[in-house]
């Protein structure tokens, strides 16, 4: 078979037809597969869905060392913006290399970084940037908000935090005892002391039981009780850590109003809102950052994934009235990753240059309209949802009365494993893991789109009639 590392990574058209040529790929795992299963930690999560060994990756399109492709609705859990190995990211790292620039400086500064803060910046909303302070964490997400944890509690002089059912913001201590799936959680036992969790805006399964309207008024007077009542029982907050589209809970968009209306609380009640971009910064959700969408802005920002264009960086932008830690107060050996600064400014500048957030916002539509127009055909899906190319599908099971249907996280798995033999490789998210989430590259065309939900559709119908056969069999 043809290397894909011959195929024009920007010749997407070239690489459709490539992709359609193929047929199911047989899911035996190979001796790569064999040899991870005995030597990796039971920790490993993805290989026990997506049993691939991969060897190139261009754009959409990854393939293993079997020879088969697969479009890559994954992305790296959302930090491929531009995809694999874009030429703009692939240039700026190795001009950075050929440069004999120091590749790690702790947080001493280059031209490298000195680019990278302005980029970002000039990215930002211009109100916010002006008044505002960048902190290089280490490279993961969930360090970046262990160091949003210490800073509110650091300026406020406070320490319960507030976090949001649903939620999910890294595998760090800290971190993790702001996760609202308990999964992780049960073997640790006891987790940060003092996190307070409230009830997240999800309309389809409304924690108030309302939905609409309703439900986010309930949702803002909840929240508003809890800081104003003197015997509430939760102490004044140093902070309230959020996602404005929760992604691992399982792609729920926050409503623009009540957005609006817990920025106001927080500004009312003097705790300090720190919102969680990680998975959907830089264009991820139809605009450059999330928060944009309900035109607010947060005290601190937590970025990551797709800040990097592709390696580990981890930053937060925060209010200069915030910046009250002592020199020191957090640092990280890898905070100074010069490449990743590098790669994070092309990629940066290429979705500003090319108008990707727009794209996305087109291509996001295009794709929830379709699984629309499935959803009529296939109750088994009860809701679809999502911002941008951050979208999700809710897969239930047969309703009772007038109740949401159950989730049917049996039936998502099997889809996802049909979606993989047919050459997609997708994630399952949200409550029991029930809602089939797609995650791809920002550049994804109008026919791969297309393409895409034909053989969603293929896989919907493959896991049904396996699922019929294996109840029948079974009375």
């Amino acid at each position: 078979m043809e290397s894909i590392q011959n195929l024009p990574p920007s010749s997407t058209t070239f690489n459709l037809e490539h992709f359609r040529q193929q047929g199911l790929r047989d899911l035996n795992s190979n001796a790569y597969l064999q040899r991870q299963t005995a030597r990796e930690s039971n920790a490993r999560s993805y290989p026990r869905r997506i049993p691939l060994a991969l060897k190139e990756a261009h754009g959409l399109y990854v393939q293993d060392t079997q020879g088969q492709l697969f479009m890559d609705c994954l992305a790296g859990a959302g930090t491929l913006a531009l995809g694999h190995n874009h030429p703009q990211a692939i240039a700026a790292m190795r001009q950075t290399l050929d440069s004999g620039l120091p590749l790690h400086t702790l947080d001493l500064t280059t031209p490298v970084k000195d680019s990278f803060v302005e980029t970002l910046f000039a990215a930002l909303p211009a109100s916010f940037a002006q008044h505002a302070r960048i902190q290089f964490c280490g490279p993961t997400g969930a360090d970046g908000i262990e160091a949003a944890l210490k800073l509110a509690r650091t300026a406020t002089g406070r320490n319960p935090i507030l976090s949001f059912s649903g939620g999910y913001h890294g595998m760090t201590h800290g971190a993790l005892s702001l996760m609202g799936n308990l999964g992780p959680k049960l073997a640790l036992g006891a987790a940060m002391a003092e996190v307070q969790f409230l009830p997240y805006p999800y309309d389809y399964r409304c924690p108030f039981g309302l939905g609409g309207e309703a439900g986010i008024d309930a949702g803002l007077h909840y929240i508003e009780q809890l800081l104003s009542d003197p015997e509430s029982g939760v102490l004044p907050p140093a902070a309230v850590v959020v996602e404005v589209v929760q992604g691992e809970g399982g792609v729920i968009p926050a409503p623009v109003r009540w957005l609006q209306g817990l920025r106001h609380l927080t500004r009312k009640y003097g705790v300090t809102l720190i919102i969680d971009e990680v998975q959907t910064g830089l264009g991820r959700t139809g605009s450059l950052f999330a928060f944009e969408q309900a035109n607010i802005e947060p005290d601190i920002l937590v970025l990551s994934k797709a800040i990097g264009g592709g390696l580990p960086l981890s930053v937060l932008v925060y209010r200069e009235e915030l910046d009250s830690w002592k020199p020191g107060a957090h640092a990280g050996t890898f905070r100074g990753n010069q490449m990743a600064m590098a790669a994070g400014t092309a990629t940066l500048r290429h979705i500003i240059s090319e108008n990707l957030p727009v794209h996305a916002a087109t291509m996001g539509e295009r794709l929830m309209n379709q699984l629309r127009q499935l959803q009529a055909d296939y109750p088994c899906i009860g809701d679809v949802r999502g911002r941008g190319l951050m979208v999700g599908t809710e897969i239930v099971g047969a309703a009772d009365g007038n109740a949401v249907p159950p989730a049917n996280s049996a039936l998502a798995s099997a889809i996802q494993q049909q979606c993989l033999r047919l050459g997609i490789i997708l994630e399952l998210g949200g409550r029991h893991g029930a809602v089939v989430r797609f995650l791809p590259p920002l550049l994804i065309q109008a026919e791969e789109i297309d393409l895409l939900v034909e053989r969603f559709q293929q896989a919907l119908d493959q896991a049904l009639k396996a699922t019929t056969s294996k109840t029948l069999q079974m009375v």
